[in-house]
């Protein structure tokens, strides 16, 4: 069974180190509830709202996209979500709930999605971003996490960066 995944080049307006010289692949996942069920994530959190990822937290986090970064000689697998609940404000998911989160979905989604394309990253970036952001574009008034994980014997090990 062939399962549509949308590409594209992605380009950023403007200059950020992270983003190779032609830019990253960009795997635009369209139908989100499709892949969910692929990867054999199931929860009654999705029955309610399809394009929700259950997370330790609890929070609303949906899979924005997943971009192939060869940044510099070696591939980087960047998954983003919008999770607009975090933030440093009372009230809000901080970092220290959300890295377990972020850990969560680099174990749960990412290995699951790596070995589904038969991907060797270098590197593995889980990011939370508190609403839409296009990548490589400065918006500092967003509230974004990062954690980057290698892969070995499909388990997330940080890296720390």
């Amino acid at each position: 069974m062939v399962f549509p995944i949308g590409h594209r080049k992605a380009r950023a307006k403007s200059h950020a180190r992270a983003i190779p010289e032609r830019g990253a692949c960009l795997w635009q996942v369209r139908d989100r509830a499709l892949v969910l069920a692929l990867l054999g994530i199931g929860s009654p959190v999705l029955a309610e709202n399809e394009n929700l990822l259950p997370v330790p937290s609890g929070q609303p986090v949906h899979l924005s996209d997943v971009l192939l970064d060869d940044n510099p000689g070696e591939l980087w697998v960047r998954f983003r979500f919008i999770a607009p609940r975090i933030g440093s404000d009372v009230g809000r998911i901080g970092y220290d709930i959300a890295a377990v989160d972020m850990e969560h979905l680099c174990q749960t989604l990412a290995v699951a999605y790596v070995a589904k394309y038969e991907l060797e990253p270098a590197r593995v970036v889980i990011s939370l971003s508190d609403r839409p952001i296009e990548f490589g574009r400065a918006t500092p008034d967003a509230t974004q996490y990062f954690e980057a994980y290698r892969l070995e014997q499909s388990r997330c090990i940080w890296e720390g960066l």
